[in-house]
């Protein structure tokens, strides 16, 4: 049976998800390092963007260019093929001004309080059978 894939699901998997639409507007207006990336795109980990850096580069969305020099500096672009998102990317931004225009900015769901932790003393050691643990051992001394 001939395999049949969506071209709007072929492109969502190429360029779609939560971090690699910002790598590519951040890419749009030119060359940029791994560094200015991370720093433009907080809450991103290193491993998410060295993964999406890398499927971008796979996918010859991106290049990714390496210096020889000490230390190495890498930098990325996107390639003629990828350039040809441009007019995507920007239809998505203009969409994304009007909506929170209309709409305002997405309420994010609050993050559940972390509890504080509290130190718990270690758990008697019950040596002898019948012996409950209020009830711990004396051990010698030594």
């Amino acid at each position: 049976m001939e395999s049949f894939q969506c071209s709007v699901k072929l492109t969502a998997d190429i360029i779609g998800g939560k971090w690699k639409p910002l790598i590519l507007f951040y890419l749009e207006s030119g060359t940029k390092r791994f560094s200015q990336l991370q720093r433009l795109i907080p809450g991103m980990t290193k491993k998410m963007l060295t993964q999406h850096l890398r499927e971008l580069e796979r996918d010859e969305i991106i290049r990714r260019k390496v210096y020889a020099e000490v230390p190495p500096r890498v930098e990325y672009s996107l390639t003629k093929h990828g350039e040809s998102l441009k007019p995507i990317l920007k239809l998505m931004s203009a969409w994304g001004t009007r909506h929170r225009a209309r709409y305002g900015v997405p309420k994010q769901v609050a993050a559940k309080p972390v509890p504080e932790t509290t130190v718990l003393e270690r758990p008697p050691v019950l040596d002898k059978p019948g012996l409950t643990a209020g009830e711990a051992p004396v051990r010698a001394a030594r």
